[in-house]
């Protein structure tokens, strides 16, 4: 076999395989997580205050784990539900990146790279920060201009209707057996499973023919010498790959010679700006809100990810594997 396709199909089998576990556990979670979990509850827990709510909202990932995709969907039934938008904004930014799922699989990822805690701390530490602030951001967006940055499909009901309707809901509806639930369980994890998968097939096929034709001295060069390019083609890439959180971690760990700066850039803005997120918002905000985010997310994650390559920089850290 030609030596070359032979490397591409060791590289991009090693990237799927490394990553399926990872998805499977996500997709079963999140099939969990819809059938089981009470919307209410989310609004329960949040602290009244703006800032600490924002932070709780950032945070939880952690107690409930879904990628971007699954996230999008959760969050326009909370803003019907009448969950403040800035505590909406930081749930669905740093929730694929700030949950077990994904913090197991980017340490499991770069564990052979020596660099799998660190790797670990930087991207949920930055990600929780872009969340925040984003969503302070948009909650001053918000008190300016109100419901007119969502579409009708998230507009928040009037007050006390959505606690009324559910009560009247959950009376009336017939109590499903648990081999129903248990249906809708395996119907919605195989839905995520194969929409998952199919962005991470496209993302290993990119990684490997990208590892065939960049060559690792050359990266490295550029990571020395051009570290703001690199960020920056860091973060376009991950917004054309589309890649699921759970799995992005292994496609950036192929490109071994790579600076941690850049391999961060790809790791933090991924889950939360890429083109089927894009869309995806399209069916909850209005322009005004899908561009409030997008230059939030991408000039901090820029600015963060280069002060990052700075700091490495100064303390004579080379930020590469080993």
């Amino acid at each position: 076999m030609d030596p070359t396709l032979l490397d591409f199909l060791l590289t991009f089998s090693a990237i799927l395989w490394e990553a399926m576990p990872f998805i499977v556990v996500g997709a079963m979670v999140a099939g969990v997580l819809e059938e089981f979990l009470p919307q209410q509850f989310i609004t329960r827990i949040l602290p009244p205050r703006l800032l600490p709510s924002v932070m709780v909202g950032a945070g939880l990932g952690l107690v409930f784990p879904m990628c971007e995709c699954g996230i999008v969907v959760v969050m326009r039934r909370l803003l019907r539900k009448g969950l403040p938008l800035a505590c909406c904004i930081a749930y669905l930014l740093a929730g694929p990146i700030i949950n077990m799922v994904v913090i197991f699989s980017t340490w499991f990822a770069f564990r052979d790279h020596k660099i799998g805690p660190e790797m670990v701390g930087l991207r949920c530490g930055l990600g929780f920060l872009v969340a925040v602030v984003t969503a302070l951001i948009v909650h001053g967006q918000y008190r300016k201009y109100g419901a007119d940055l969502l579409t009708p499909l998230a507009h928040p009901g009037p007050p006390g209707k959505s606690q009324s309707s559910t009560s009247s809901a959950s009376g009336s509806a017939p109590r499903r057996s648990l081999f129903q639930r248990l249906s809708h369980i395996s119907a919605t994890a195989l839905h995520d499973f194969v929409d998952i998968t199919v962005f991470l097939i496209l993302g290993a096929v990119l990684a490997a023919v990208a590892k065939q034709y960049i060559a690792p001295d050359e990266v490295e060069r550029l990571s020395r010498e051009a570290p703001l390019l690199v960020i920056a083609g860091m973060m376009l890439l991950a917004a054309l790959m589309c890649l699921c959180s759970e799995a992005d971690a292994f496609v950036a760990a192929s490109f071994t010679s790579l600076h941690i700066s850049g391999k961060l850039a790809f790791l933090v803005y991924g889950p939360m700006v890429d083109i089927k997120l894009m869309m995806m918002y399209t069916r909850i905000f209005r322009p005004r809100l899908i561009l409030i985010i997008l230059v939030a997310v991408t000039t901090q994650v820029f600015l963060y990810t280069a002060i990052v390559h700075l700091i490495y920089q100064l303390n004579g850290w080379t930020g590469l594997p080993g």
